[in-house]
């Protein structure tokens, strides 16, 4: 991974990679048929935003804005899954795997950003963003237990 050396560029790049999981599960909201499905996606989008919002007030508590959140700042292949890719045709199955591997790359790239940032409330608050992405990630693979379970 590659270095980043302000603790504002490292919140630059956790805001836009909150911006990018918030609009991946509106995209995949909108493939799904089921109602209940739907709401999960939309609930997930609505707390990735909540996510951004977190990271954009640690950002002003350090004396900045934000303007072009974090692109380019850290080498994406490590850590993004992209929607661009994803078949239209994706099956409710196939959304669970898709959210599980955001989720994972999300939780890794917090625990990464960890290391880098100087100041200590940004750590704290990186650190429970990286548990609440865990949190996503279990809710994904439980489902997924229980929809192979009906199978």
């Amino acid at each position: 991974m590659a270095k980043v050396n302000a603790d504002s560029e490292i919140l630059e790049f956790a805001i836009a990679r909150e911006i990018e999981a918030n609009k991946l599960f509106l995209a995949l909201a909108e493939r799904v048929d089921n109602a209940a499905i739907r709401k999960v996606l939309e609930d997930l989008a609505g707390e990735e935003l909540e996510h951004k919002e977190k990271l954009e007030l640690e950002m002003m508590k350090l004396g900045h804005v934000v303007n072009e959140p974090g692109k380019g700042l850290i080498p994406e292949h490590e850590y993004v899954v992209s929607d661009t890719d994803a078949p239209l045709d994706m099956d409710y199955k196939d959304i669970l795997q898709l959210g599980i591997e955001k989720e994972d790359a999300a939780f890794r790239i917090y625990v990464d950003l960890i290391g880098q940032v100087k100041d200590e409330a940004s750590r704290e608050l990186l650190l429970r963003l990286a548990e609440e992405e865990v949190k996503h990630k279990m809710r994904f693979e439980y489902e997924y237990e229980a929809l192979l379970k009906e199978e």
